[in-house]
């Protein structure tokens, strides 16, 4: 089929490159001239392993290209397939304004008969005003909520454990089905509104799982019990299972999730409906945002503002993307605070212009070390695997690591020569 995939980002690159590698021809849409440049020269707008070498190998092979003129791009499409971003602010409310506007101003170019298959995070209802503004234009429409990982994201597309499918008409379920890997052991059809739904219901879900262990691990750090321990005796029970998001770490953040929170409160307020434990959701885990910095100034001595070593500092390992990082939110306080930043982050050699005031990044995890009095493991790469005790007592002026995911517990988690401090169990070493 001729797709035309419409928001070069993270979510359209992989859908398109997928789409080219399983044998569409595939246009990549995007008004931002300047990634459709780099794209063109196969770079993408932001790491995910492998991505850049599959564009490059669908660019040669003839079966992918990129255009920033939506007249050029859509002539003969069979399938548009909406994949921008929805930007999120620092409240986690999603500009669904800004993905509307941009579809709108292409639907008026779709031939009759076209499918415009939407995977953008919108508001359940978000695609049927789409159908009943356009009723005229002979166009259908379905929703394909999205399932892409970063830094797993072409892995998530290409073996998904299942998909999820609203559409309106037989007719179209052939053509839809076309769109997904044809191992993908199961398709899920359900009505447009059900599949938006989904979405909401699956992140919120989600969500309240990461809120209720992190809450828990809170709890376990306050009567001497340890959280993982306590997760052990969770994921042991088969009414919970041993895939189940109940790993004590990091607060949510990113937007992702709380964005979908977000929705189901707004209906709720809509409908006059309370919604008592998504409000708590979120009460808990704006709570648990502040985890980390909390014991950062616990460690540093009174009177003196230290200095902290910040280990990765993008959004999660496996991605170059720094919006709505959790460690970037962590530097703003701390420098905001007087404490002295050394960062180092695998992916990033220079921070944007908004994060420039915080210094320039260390070229390695040891020279962020250097004469820190508290290191913080902030994004778990691989690469922080290889530090070991010796190391951080050799560069580090207080061997303390706060490690909220628990990423470094085997090597350094039992030392007695170092303080380290994790999410939901008793700190141990120096001075515990």
């Amino acid at each position: 089929m001729r797709v035309v995939v419409q928001g070069m980002w993270h979510l359209g690159c992989v859908i398109a490159a997928c789409l080219a590698r399983a044998g569409h021809h595939v246009v990549g849409l995007d008004p931002d001239r300047s990634v459709i440049e780099d794209l063109r020269q196969g770079r993408a707008p932001l790491f995910e392993p492998g991505l850049e070498e599959m564009i490059g190998t669908e660019l040669q092979a003839g079966r992918l290209s990129f255009m920033s003129d939506p007249t050029a791009a859509i002539a003969g499409a069979e399938v548009l397939w909406v994949a921008f971003d929805t930007p999120v602010d620092k409240e986690d409310q999603a500009d669904v304004a800004f993905v509307r506007s941009e579809l709108e101003a292409v639907l008026g170019l779709l031939f009759p008969g076209t499918l415009v298959l939407i995977s953008s995070q919108v508001p359940v209802g978000f695609t049927g005003s789409l159908e009943s503004a356009w009723a005229s234009q002979d166009i259908q429409f379905a929703y394909s909520p999205e399932n892409l990982r970063l830094g797993t994201a072409l892995e998530s597309f290409q073996n998904p454990e299942r998909v999820v499918i609203g559409f309106r008409y037989e007719e179209d379920r052939p053509r839809l089905a076309a769109l997904f890997p044809s191992t993908c052991p199961r398709l899920e059809w359900m009505s447009v509104e059900s599949a938006e739904m989904t979405k909401h219901a699956l992140n919120a879900f989600l969500a309240t799982s990461v809120t209720f262990i992190n809450e828990l691990a809170r709890l376990c750090e306050a009567v001497g019990a340890n959280a993982k321990e306590v997760e052990k005796g969770l994921r042991s029970d088969k009414r919970i299972g041993p895939k189940a998001y109940l790993s004590p770490g990091d607060a949510v953040s990113g937007g992702t999730l709380a964005r979908d929170v977000c929705f189901l409160r707004q209906y709720g307020r809509h409908h006059r409906l309370g919604t008592p434990l998504l409000d708590g959701v979120l009460q808990s885990n704006e709570l648990h945002k502040d985890w980390v910095l909390g014991h950062v100034q616990h460690l540093l001595k009174k009177g003196d503002a230290g200095v902290v070593a910040i280990l990765g500092l993008t959004y999660k390992a496996g991605t170059s993307t720094l919006r709505r990082s959790a460690a970037m939110e962590l530097c703003e306080k701390l420098h905001g605070s007087g404490v002295r930043l050394q960062v180092h982050d695998p992916k990033i050699a220079v921070l944007p212009e908004e994060f420039r005031h915080l210094g320039a990044p260390c070229n390695s995890a040891s020279e962020a070390l250097s004469n820190a009095d508290v290191a913080v493991i902030a994004t778990p790469w691989p690469e922080y695997r290889q530090l070991r005790a010796d190391t951080i007592l050799k560069q580090m002026r207080q061997p303390q690591i706060i490690d909220a995911n628990h990423f470094l517990a085997d090597q350094l988690g039992s030392d007695p020569r170092i303080k380290y401090v994790a999410t939901g169990r008793p700190a141990v070493g120096r001075s515990a």
